[in-house]
């Protein structure tokens, strides 16, 4: 069956979404057997599909000032459970490798927003 290059990247990002929910909620849970993960808040905020959806990169970030390096590294001792529990419930006929990393995007709309406000660029934004 052919696919346009539109079809394919609304299921990918459908796809990413579904991986994404179903991490949510085994982290939200505590159902990975890691005293760190089944206690820190943990939050998936992207998942990028790869277009044959055999490689999905996961964005996390941890709440409540939790080490992302401890996060990051929990994560990836478990990262055979978890890829068995995403293809399980999302019933995929491959399971997913995942790759996690932290998401910076908040620090760096942080950063975009503490430069907007510097007095200079308040003022030339005016002009």
């Amino acid at each position: 069956m052919l696919h346009s290059s539109k079809t394919l990247g609304i299921r990918t990002l459908r796809v990413g979404e579904q991986v994404r929910h179903v991490l949510s909620d085994i982290l939200m849970r505590g159902d990975v057997h890691d005293p760190l993960l089944s206690t820190a808040p943990i939050a998936v905020t992207e998942v990028r599909m790869s277009p044959d959806l055999r490689h999905a990169i996961v964005f996390v970030r941890p709440l409540m000032g939790t080490h992302m390096d401890d996060i990051l590294q929990a994560l990836r001792q478990n990262t055979a459970y978890l890829q068995r529990e995403v293809a399980h419930r999302i019933r995929m006929k491959y399971a997913a490798r995942l790759k996690f990393l932290a998401d910076e995007s908040f620090d760096t709309g942080a950063h975009i927003d503490a430069l907007l406000r510097l007095p200079d660029v308040v003022r030339d934004l005016k002009d």
